[in-house]
C-alpha cells in the first residue's frame, strides 16, 4: 500500500491495489472538524463511510441521552461501576472543552453519519464497544494505578484553563483521549495499549473490511498514524481477540483468596490454641474493624441510613470474598433506596466538575458511597488483620 499526496494535513489517502482509503483526522470538539468531515464526504462521494463510533455511543449522540436510559442497578450488579465512573469523567472532560468552543463532543462523527445518509452512502460504525474498551483498560491496572488514574483525570477535569480555537491545532494532532494519555506520560503504558494501540488495530481492520473501492473513514486525529501504518503494512488484527475481556491471571486469583484464607485460618488457629471464646472475640474484632469504617464511609457520602447499615453488616463478609466488594453492595443499596433522578443524569457533566455538587446529585452520591465504603473496608482489612494477628500471639 502506498499513500497518495494529501489534500490537507487532516486528510490522508492510502491506496491498496484498486482500493482507496481516505482517512479524515478530527478533533472531537472542533467546529473546523465538523466542516472538514462534511466537505470530504460530499466531495469524495465514497462507496462507504466508516465512523469512529460504536453502536452505544452512536445511539447516545443521536438521541442526546448518553446516560438517562442507563440501568444503574445492572451496572452495579455486573461490577462495572468503576469503569462507568471513568467514562463519566472522560465524557465530562470532553464536554468541558466542547462547551468552551461551542461544539458538543463527537459532533463531527454524528455529522458524518448524517451527511452519508443524506447522500445515500452506507456507513459503518467501526469502533469497539466502549464498555469492552473501558473494561479491558480498567482490568489492565493495579488498584493503586486505578486510584492514580482517577486522581489524574479528576485534576484535568477541575482545571479552569480556557481553550481557544487556536489550541485546536494541538488537539488535532491527537484526539482528546490521546491528549490526556500523553499528559499522563509514561505512567500508564498498559492503559495506552488498550485505549490507543488496540483501537488503532481494531479500527484499521474494520476499515479494511468495509465494502467498497473508495472508503472515507472519520476518526480522531490521534488514531490516524496507527491506522495509516496498519493499512500500509496490510497488518491484520483478530477482532474477536480484541473484543474478549481477559480472564484474571492466576496470581490475581491467588491474591484475591489470600485474605479470607489468612483471616479464617488465623481465627481457627486462635480457637484451637486459646478456645472458642477467644476465636469468637477475634471474629467480632474483624467485624468491627471492617464494618465500622465502611459504615463511616457511607455516612461521609451522606448515604441513606439503611445504606450505612448495609455497609456495616456487609463489610465483614465481602472482605472475605474476592467476588464481591462492600462498595458494590452499598452502592446497590443506595441506588435502590435513593434512585437518581432523570435531570441528574442530564447535569452529570457539570456536577462532576464541581465537587460541592457531588453530594447533591444522587447519581454522584452512589459513586461516593461506592468509593468511600470501599476505602473504609480496605482500611478495615489492614486494621482487623493486624489485630487478629496480635491476638494470635
Amino acid at each position: 500500500m502506498t499513500p497518495t499526496p494529501e489534500a490537507s494535513l487532516d486528510v490522508t489517502r492510502i491506496r491498496a491495489g484498486e482500493r482507496e482509503f481516505i482517512v479524515v483526522g478530527t478533533a472531537h470538539v472542533s467546529r473546523e472538524s465538523v466542516e472538514l468531515a462534511r466537505r470530504t464526504i460530499e466531495e469524495e462521494q465514497p462507496d462507504r463511510v466508516c465512523i469512529e463510533l460504536d453502536q452505544r455511543r452512536y445511539d447516545a449522540l443521536s438521541h442526546e441521552k448518553p446516560f438517562e436510559s442507563l440501568d444503574l442497578k445492572e451496572v452495579i450488579r455486573r461490577g462495572q461501576l468503576s469503569t462507568l465512573l471513568v467514562n463519566l469523567v472522560l465524557s465530562s472532560y470532553q464536554k468541558k472543552l466542547g462547551h468552551q468552543l461551542g461544539v458538543s463532543p463527537g459532533t463531527e462523527l454524528l455529522e458524518s453519519a448524517r451527511v452519508a445518509q443524506a447522500n445515500g452512502i452506507p456507513f459503518d460504525l467501526c469502533d469497539r464497544d466502549v464498555r469492552i474498551t473501558l473494561r479491558r483498560a480498567w482490568d489492565s491496572l493495579s488498584f493503586w494505578r486505578r486510584c492514580l488514574l482517577l486522581s489524574t483525570l479528576l485534576m484535568a477535569l477541575f482545571e479552569r484553563q480556557e481553550i481557544s480555537e487556536d489550541d485546536i491545532r494541538k488537539l488535532k494532532q491527537e484526539d482528546v483521549l490521546s491528549s490526556l494519555m500523553k499528559e499522563i506520560g509514561d505512567e500508564f503504558p498498559d492503559l495506552k495499549a488498550v485505549l490507543i494501540d488496540e483501537r488503532d488495530a481494531y479500527l484499521a481492520q474494520r476499515i479494511r473490511d468495509a465494502v467498497g473501492r473508495r472508503i472515507v473513514a472519520v476518526v480522531g486525529a490521534g488514531h490516524v498514524p496507527g491506522i495509516r501504518a496498519a493499512l500500509e503494512r496490510d497488518a491484520r488484527a483478530d477482532l474477536a481477540a480484541l473484543e474478549v475481556l481477559p480472564p484474571r491471571g492466576p496470581w490475581a486469583r491467588i491474591g484475591g483468596y489470600s485474605i479470607p484464607v489468612f483471616v479464617i485460618g488465623t481465627i481457627l488457629l486462635i480457637g484451637w490454641r486459646q478456645g472458642t471464646a477467644a476465636a469468637w472475640d477475634s471474629a467480632l474484632v474483624w467485624g468491627a474493624a471492617t464494618g465500622v469504617p465502611a459504615m463511616a464511609g457511607a455516612a461521609a457520602a451522606l448515604a441513606h441510613p439503611l445504606t450505612a447499615l448495609v455497609a456495616l453488616l456487609a463489610a465483614p463478609v465481602t472482605t472475605l470474598t474476592p467476588l464481591l466488594g462492600v462498595g458494590h453492595v452499598a452502592a446497590l443499596a443506595q441506588a435502590y433506596l435513593t434512585p437518581p433522578l432523570v435531570r441528574e443524569f442530564q447535569t452529570i457533566g457539570e456536577d462532576l466538575s464541581r465537587p460541592r455538587r457531588w453530594w447533591g446529585n444522587r447519581l454522584l452520591r452512589v459513586f461516593l458511597v461506592f468509593l468511600l465504603t470501599s476505602l473504609g473496608g480496605t482500611l478495615g482489612v489492614f486494621v482487623g488483620g493486624a489485630e487478629i494477628l496480635r491476638n494470635l500471639w
